[in-house]
């Protein structure tokens, strides 16, 4: 895939199956991004068109304070 250049239609939609089986599969954004050349918010953006529901950022939350 080249860096920058536009994706539309059919070939948009066939990106976004591969690129949500990839995240369906485990890979962060951030790795599948890497993988296939674009930015983060590419692929971002792609998984949100699709419907993807994304996970969340993960780490530890924060609680209140036990009284």
């Amino acid at each position: 895939m080249d860096k920058g250049k536009r994706i539309t239609g059919a070939a948009r939609d066939k990106l976004a199956v591969e690129l949500n089986g990839a995240y369906e599969s485990g890979a962060s954004i951030r790795r599948i991004a890497k993988s296939a050349g674009r930015s983060y918010g590419f692929v971002h953006l792609i998984l949100t068109e699709a419907g993807v529901t994304l996970r969340g950022h993960g780490g530890a939350t924060r609680s209140k304070p036990r009284s």
